[in-house]
């Protein structure tokens, strides 16, 4: 297939990128490179696919209706994997118009085009974000969605109600995957076991918001792929389905974690806990297992060792190296 991948040059986007073309289909990905984070770690993303035929580049913002509009007559697109968004949970309560203007209206964009296009297939890329502070656990799609606490939460919200929408209206099929807390090598270096890892070998003070028992279902990224690649094969109508490991650890217990595997202590401050943020995540999958064959392998203790390892290989200086090299 011609796959429209919006976001490609991301975290999740990266890994999707090199299995959707292993598998033999094109890509055509879109990406604004902004500056949430260093642009660099996503201009390394990419490096490895651009001398390859099956892939094209475009630098855009999906807020862009014009540059839309000219991608979609070039490339006549069987799917849309829609990752890009405005990402972040915190930052989304200082600067809320920027979250609408991307999360909604760019998303708005692109369902437009896909209708102007005859485009008929969408993978959605939302948040388990959208659950609020659920008080039943683990979550299931089955649980009303209507009390976000965050403005990025409620943008995802507000995709999903988009493409339920443009489903209804024009027959597309849409998937809407609520992603669990995702990490891996390669992941957003603001996100928690990324910063942690960073601090604990560089002796930096960890931020422990709250008393550390706040829980997190941590899912690895290769698990994350594989419930997308699940979902193109089954993509029919209109649904909803949780993406995440269905285990959860808490914030203590996963700064423990990554100080036993990098045989190092953590400098923790505590902090109070910060707006926005939920007490717990925890994904029913069992939809997901039932309808996809969903059935993530890599639980919190491998995936934590295979980004440490990761990180050690590219960010660890090797100080007998650097001797040999003088």
């Amino acid at each position: 297939m011609k796959i429209f991948l919006t976001g490609g040059a991301g975290f999740i986007g990266s890994h999707l990128t090199r299995s959707l073309l292993t598998q033999g289909h094109t890509v055509i990905c879109i990406d604004n490179l902004n500056d949430f984070y260093d642009p660099n770690i996503k201009v390394n993303n990419l490096k490895e696919f651009q001398d390859k035929r099956a892939y094209h580049f475009y630098q855009n913002d999906i807020r862009d209706k014009g540059a839309l509009k000219q991608i979609f007559s070039t490339h006549k697109i069987d799917l849309v994997i829609h990752l890009a968004a405005q990402a972040g949970v915190r930052p989304s309560i200082d600067d809320p118009e920027l979250y609408y203007a991307v999360n909604i209206m760019g998303t708005l964009n692109i369902l437009e085009q896909m209708k102007a296009s005859g485009c008929k297939k969408m993978i959605f890329g939302s948040s388990s974000s959208v659950y609020g502070n659920n008080k039943t656990t683990p979550f299931s799609e089955s649980h009303a969605v209507d009390h976000p606490i965050s403005p990025y939460a409620a943008t995802k919200k507000s995709g999903e109600l988009l493409c339920h929408t443009f489903h209804k209206l024009y027959n597309i099929d849409i998937f809407c995957l609520r992603f669990f807390s995702v990490y891996g090598p390669g992941q957003r270096p603001e996100m928690a076991i990324a910063k942690f890892t960073k601090a604990i070998f560089e002796n930096d003070t960890i931020p422990m918001f709250g008393d550390g028992s706040s829980e997190r279902d941590y899912t690895y990224v290769d698990d994350i792929v594989n419930g997308i690649l699940l979902s193109i094969k089954n993509l029919k109508g209109f649904d909803v389905f949780n993406i995440g490991e269905s285990n959860t650890i808490s914030l203590r217990k996963l700064i423990q974690l990554i100080e036993n595997i990098c045989e190092k202590k953590a400098l923790i401050k505590q902090l109070p806990m910060q707006a926005g943020d939920v007490s717990i995540t925890y994904a029913d999958i069992s939809k997901a297992r039932r309808e996809l064959g969903y059935a993530p392998k890599t639980n919190i203790e491998e995936g934590v060792r295979r980004y440490v390892n990761w990180y050690r290989r590219n960010f660890i200086v090797n100080v007998y190296d650097l001797m040999e090299k003088n």
